[in-house]
């Protein structure tokens, strides 16, 4: 198992209707191959000024699945919320792979 960690920081003007997207965002990648779950967390520290932070943490079965995503899916859906929130939020992504999970 792999974890795709999307890191957001999004103008809290458009706090809510962003969240409304990226709750449908994710329940899509839920929808690919390999995606086993996800979580969303609020990010409290540090916190930012003006700005509301989450981060999605998605387990996926393998870095082939990774792949894929990457290679298939994640351009359309990047463009999406590029398209409808422009500058106004920021996203950062990193891979983990667990090395002890005891939950």
């Amino acid at each position: 198992m792999i974890v795709y960690e999307v890191n957001l920081s999004v103008e809290a003007a458009i706090a809510t209707e962003y969240r409304a997207w990226l709750d449908a965002h994710i329940a899509e990648m839920l929808g690919l191959p390999g995606f086993l779950g996800a979580s969303l967390s609020a990010v409290d520290e540090p916190a930012e000024d003006g700005r509301v932070q989450w981060s999605v943490a998605y387990r996926l079965r393998d870095a082939a699945s990774l792949e894929a995503y990457l290679a298939t899916h994640a351009p359309r859906m990047r463009e999406d919320g590029q398209r409808r929130f422009g500058g106004r939020f920021r996203a950062s992504r990193r891979v983990l792979r667990p090395l002890f999970d005891q939950g």
